[in-house]
């Protein structure tokens, strides 16, 4: 009678130690936010500062400190989602997952960009429209491998879509936007 062989798995290359996994993310979101901090609206970029500050708001625009203690705490919940799925073996999910996870980090990056340094705020309300709908599809993808790397994302989606409607009014209000 044949007798079972039982073979330990096999590593899979796509499954990221916890080192690796935690280097991956630091670097990932540290780039994102060394760009957005590159971009930000304070008195050491003073031209993006008064430029920023020129601009006609609606009156539910958050102060400068909302913004500033928000994206924080939105950015660790990405981290914490993206370390959990860097950790899982490879499936078409946690792959699909993973890749959602690095467009929206380099989107969030890449609005900054758009919206503060190149102050194209028509451009950069419908790159905020498109972030509602990666991050979304973040969510949605990665709660079919990890549900708390989905959850995680959920307040970044949320406060997507309020930063969505502020971008659009915010370009609305400033057909011809200061220049300084």
């Amino acid at each position: 009678m044949p007798t079972e062989q039982h073979h330990p798995p096999a590593p899979n290359s796509s499954r990221l130690s916890p080192l690796l996994a935690a280097g991956a993310v630091a670097a990932v979101l540290g780039i994102s936010a060394w760009i957005g901090r590159r971009n930000a609206p304070e008195p050491s970029h003073p031209s993006v500062h008064r430029w920023y500050h020129q601009l006609r708001k609606p009156p539910f625009t958050p102060p400068d400190v909302a913004f500033g203690g928000a994206w924080p705490i939105l950015e660790t919940g990405m981290a914490v989602g993206g370390y959990r799925l860097l950790r899982l073996s490879s499936t078409p999910a946690r792959n699909g997952a993973v890749a959602l996870w690095l467009l929206n980090s380099a989107m969030i990056g890449g609005w900054t960009e758009l919206f503060f340094r190149r102050r194209q705020l028509g451009p950069s309300a419908l790159a905020s429209g498109a972030m509602v709908v990666s991050g979304s599809a973040y969510v949605a993808v990665a709660a079919k491998s990890d549900r708390v790397a989905a959850a995680t994302a959920v307040p970044l989606v949320a406060w997507l879509g309020f930063a969505t409607l502020l971008a659009e009014e915010v370009w609305r209000r400033n057909d011809r936007a200061p220049e300084a």
